[in-house]
């Protein structure tokens, strides 16, 4: 893990298209500004790890096709 010390209003760049700024520090807490490009996807780590767990979960229990496809047609 790379550790960088930056104060409020520096920023890091990372590959050219992502600029990370320190907004605010209050407290134990800051505020991180993104700048990065529409098509990537930036979460915060435990919303990821939750979509991650969701998809692996879905995986695991495939879909019915066929039934849901009645399920529609009976509608």
């Amino acid at each position: 893990m790379l550790v960088l010390t930056r104060r409020k209003n520096e920023s890091i760049i990372i590959n050219e298209n992502i600029e990370i700024t320190i907004v605010a520090v209050e407290g134990d807490q800051i505020k991180l500004g993104i700048q990065a490009p529409k098509d990537i996807d930036i979460y915060r780590k435990e919303v990821y790890l939750q979509i991650q767990t969701e998809n692996n979960e879905a995986a695991q229990n495939p879909v019915d096709l066929m039934a849901l496809l009645k399920n529609n047609t009976e509608k």
